[in-house]
């Protein structure tokens, strides 16, 4: 049950910043030579970074606070503080509705736009029902199906800096934020991916439990900006304090997480490899489509006990299996439908019909599956399925665990193993190519490549447009030569 003090502070993102962590950002700044003439902090919430900056910077001409909620904004103007220096201004407003460009256009000087934006989702926000949303657009441009199977969902905060970067283009400007780590590398995509004006990108390491009590990878993401400079290069720092730092940057169209370990091996890229990493199956009802075996039958995960055709069940590998390395074997089952994806499904009726009837009896859970990706393919269809999905051998890794964990898998019961969608795997028609292939892909030299490119603190690090990355031939060659 969600009480509506809960429902506010997760539909605000509404994480206050500590007046400590604000000053400390502040002389962060000075030391990097920010001298603003004016400061902006689009969520001032009760005014820490307000009041912060303003002590700090005395030379600033304006302070400008906004916030949507009013209880700050009428505490906040009846503070000692805020009322006794003249420079500081506080709106209440929304900031989907607020007159940025405006704001910007009346500025003089360098600008400093300063903060910490909202920590939520707009998938969070839709569950709880909230309306602290920007207006619906599909504004990273997504094709239908990426944006159905989930890549359109965006933390606010990541459209809140991507509306702030595109007002600042034309003026000497900073950006320091507080923001989740993976939302400033998406603001430093986007800037790419636009073509942006970007003078210097930083991230600094924020101890997000001690600070909000929140368990996620934060960071103080400052930038600077200057009409005609495109560096697309971000410093990572593990803290405020720390001088020594790496580099994240593009290679080409690819975000690169460490740029200096990349260029030792990349000679390996490949962005067109011929042999491709895929994702298992998908099906979105695993009550109804997954089994345990027992005696000379299966259970579904209804608790009920059914008889079916083997010509259609295959044994399931779960990611966490695959991670664990318990690959040898299973008790799961799968009923796989379809050999491709969109395939007609209506000749189980003659092939298994116990299967079909089965289907038939259930189909009020399958129509009822909530992704939009069903809806015009045939009925009991499942995604992420092919003609690699049924090879002998196959080279797996479960996408959520943060470890470079390959496992060699082969058939179990004289049938080929089926993955979850949390599993990409390499398909093998023959044990030896198999084999050899795990032998290159377990070596130091494929951990250095892929090493140089996965972001671990992300939810799903591992993924298959950076799998697919690495050139297989130019691997094995590389490792016969330094035999």
């Amino acid at each position: 049950m969600v009480t509506r003090l809960l429902k506010e502070k997760i539909e605000y993102g509404d994480f206050q910043t500590p007046i400590e962590l604000a000053e400390k950002i502040c002389c962060k700044l000075v030391d990097l030579g920010i001298e603003p003439d004016i400061i902006i902090e689009p969520t001032c919430g009760i005014g820490n970074f307000i009041k912060a900056a303003a002590n700090t910077f005395q030379s600033a001409n304006q302070v400008i606070g906004i916030d949507i909620n009013y209880d700050y904004i009428n505490k906040i103007k009846q503070e000692r503080f805020f009322l006794q220096d003249t420079r500081i201004t506080i709106h209440q407003a929304d900031f989907f509705q607020f007159n940025w460009s405006s704001l910007v256009q009346e500025a003089q000087g360098h600008i400093l736009i300063i903060g910490n934006l909202p920590w939520v989702t707009n998938s969070k926000q839709g569950k709880i029902q909230g309306d602290n949303l920007p207006l619906k657009t599909n504004f990273k441009k997504y094709s239908a199906l990426e944006a159905i199977t989930g890549k359109s969902n965006f933390d606010i905060s990541e459209w809140m800096l991507i509306q702030i970067i595109n007002h600042l283009q034309q003026y000497q400007a900073s950006i320091a934020v507080l923001c989740k780590t993976s939302v400033a590398r998406k603001l430093l995509s986007y800037i790419h991916s636009q073509k942006l004006y970007l003078d210097y990108c930083a991230s600094y390491k924020i101890d997000a439990k001690r600070y909000f009590a929140a368990n996620v990878d934060a960071c103080l993401l400052f930038c600077t900006v200057k009409p005609n400079s495109q560096n697309y290069f971000c410093d990572v720092f593990n803290n405020l304090d720390e001088g020594e730092f790496y580099q994240i940057g593009y290679h080409a169209s690819l975000l690169v997480k460490d740029i200096d370990k990349f260029n030792s091996v990349k000679d390996l890229y490949d962005p067109k490899p011929s042999k491709k990493w895929r994702s298992g199956i998908k099906h979105d009802c695993s009550d109804i489509m997954e089994f345990h075996k027992i005696q000379d039958g299966y259970i579904n995960g209804l608790g009920e006990i059914i008889d079916l055709e083997e010509t259609y069940i295959f044994p399931l590998i779960k990611g966490s299996d695959v991670a664990q390395g318990r690959i040898e074997n299973s008790n799961r089952y799968v009923l796989v439908t379809q050999r491709l994806i969109g395939e007609p499904t209506d000749k189980l009726k003659d092939l298994a019909p116990k299967t079909w009837k089965y289907l038939e009896h259930h189909a009020p859970y399958l129509d009822n599956r909530k992704s939009k990706i069903y809806k015009t393919t045939p009925c009991f269809s499942i995604f992420g399925v092919g003609e690699y999905t049924f090879s002998p051998w196959k080279i797996a890794i479960c996408g959520l665990y943060k470890k470079l964990s390959f496992r060699l898998v082969g058939t179990i019961e004289n049938k080929p193993t089926i993955f979850d969608d949390t599993v990409y795997f390499l398909s093998f028609d023959n044990e030896e190519a198999a084999n050899q292939a795990f032998t290159h892909l377990t070596s130091p030299l494929a951990t250095d490549f892929y090493s140089s490119l996965i972001f671990w603190d992300e939810k799903r690090p591992i993924k298959t447009s950076i799998l697919n990355c690495l050139n297989l031939s130019a691997l094995a060659k590389r490792l016969s030569v330094n035999c």
